[in-house]
């Protein structure tokens, strides 16, 4: 068996690794190694890399920032942020019909500006909105969908572990990529709650409607959120005029959510100790997976596979759009078995060289940062797609009279919003490259 085919093969025994739920860092590492040996008839290559790669990778600086960020949602938790996040949108938008779904999608726009982790996004959105959304009669499916839907907006609103990641395999700046997020990240949450409004009104039956709050008391909760407008512009608008580095940031960030949350009166010795350790067995996972991954990109590249592919695609003389609509179809198939992470891991060293070498009639910067933010939201959409959507079983999990068909069903409205917004960004790329172009226009 040639290379080439060896490293084709290896991805249907992946998928296959994956089904039969290996988690996917132990089922990168063993088909990398697998592979390695059968390709060099040694172990002594493997062994080399198990010693070099992982110091050579676990020392980048840049990494650093992953902790940081987890530990500054995890602070955001235990600070009650969620909690006025919620009660502030539901004062401007629970009077309208589908409100209080609304409200809930706009608070986990909210807490996605200061946890940057999806998972715990719709995790502590879901504690907090879920009782009342079944105290004002909405459907499990209704309100499973729109949580879940509404967390994956922790991944697209700046700051955004994945975006990270996706920049340090890119060589990509932060900077620009988490402006570049901004508006793609508004425009999901407003799609999201237009998909709600039309639920709603083909399903009159479906949502009740609450009294219109005055406008003092909306003013008043709208005051409780201040800390995370702060944080936000801190963090975000202190990377970007040069105040910090991306990786200070985060420290000023999770030093900052850790004083509110010492000022709401929850961070006890116990929380704390609780916060560091969620933290640190977060970062051990994603640190695994970004090891495993290593392992298994360096056994393609030694199959010499994705050089391979590019020039393939090259000679094959196919539109640029044509293959990014097929790379997008791509990432939408691997989201229903994969999570975010091992996708993004995985796959953007083989594909960003070979999308990098088509014309798009754009500057390279531009297309990394506009092609980072389609491969993000295809990302996302893999979150609430079936069988393998991690928010549809987090929220179902809090969901307990509610069946997971139900919260597939609920959730298929929203993949068709996501899908939609795809198809506008990548056909208008100025929208996603817009505010970058603008502020650097300032600058």
């Amino acid at each position: 068996m040639s290379d080439i085919a060896l490293a084709l093969w290896s991805f249907p025994v992946l998928l296959i690794l994956v089904f039969l739920r290996t988690p996917i860092a132990l089922a990168m590492i063993s088909v990398g190694v697998a592979g390695t040996y059968m390709v060099i008839g040694t172990p002594m290559m493997t062994l080399n890399q198990l010693k070099t790669l992982t110091y050579g990778t676990f020392s980048n600086y840049s990494f650093s920032i992953i902790p940081l960020f987890l530990l500054m949602g995890q602070f955001a938790t235990l600070s009650g942020m969620s909690t006025a996040l919620f009660r502030a949108a539901e004062s401007f938008l629970g009077h309208r019909r589908g409100g209080v779904a609304m409200s809930a999608v706009g608070a986990c726009a909210g807490f996605g500006a200061i946890c940057g982790s999806s998972l715990a996004t719709a995790a502590t959105m879901g504690q907090v909105a879920l009782p009342e959304l079944r105290r004002h009669g909405y459907p499990g499916s209704l309100a499973t969908g729109a949580l879940a839907a509404g967390g994956t907006l922790g991944i697209l609103i700046p700051p955004s572990v994945i975006l990270v990641i996706y920049a340090i395999l890119a060589e990509q700046n932060i900077e620009k990529l988490f402006i570049a997020a901004l508006i793609p990240g508004i425009l999901a949450a407003i799609g999201y709650m237009f998909s709600i409004s039309i639920w709603v009104r083909l399903s009159p039956d479906s949502s009740t409607m609450r009294p219109r709050v005055p406008w003092p008391e909306r003013l008043r909760t709208l005051g409780t959120v201040w800390p995370v407008i702060v944080i936000f512009i801190v963090v975000v608008g202190g990377i970007y005029v040069g105040f910090f580095t991306p990786t200070e940031a985060a420290a000023v960030g999770a030093a900052g959510t850790g004083l509110v949350a010492l000022a709401a009166g929850q961070m006890t010795w116990t929380k704390l100790s609780q916060a560091i350790l969620a933290t640190a067995a977060t970062t051990a996972m994603i640190f695994l997976i970004i090891l495993g991954a290593g392992i298994y990109n360096n056994f393609l590249s030694l199959t010499q596979l994705p050089q391979t592919a590019s020039i393939w695609v090259g000679e094959q003389g196919f539109s640029p759009w044509f293959v990014l609509t097929i790379v997008l179809l791509m990432y939408l198939l691997f989201g229903c078995v994969m999570d975010s992470l091992s996708m993004i891991l995985l796959t953007v060293p083989i594909i960003f060289p070979i999308m990098s070498a088509l014309d798009f009639g754009m500057s390279a910067n531009d297309f990394g940062l506009w092609f980072g933010i389609l491969v993000l939201i295809v990302v996302e959409v893999g979150l609430i797609t079936p069988p393998v959507g991690m928010n549809l079983f987090i929220i179902n999990s809090m969901a307990e009279r509610t069946p997971i068909s139900e919260t597939y069903k609920g959730a298929l409205p929203f993949v068709f919003t996501d899908i939609v917004r795809v198809v506008i960004l990548a056909s208008f790329p100025a929208i996603t490259l817009w505010l970058v172009w603008l502020i650097d226009s300032f600058g």
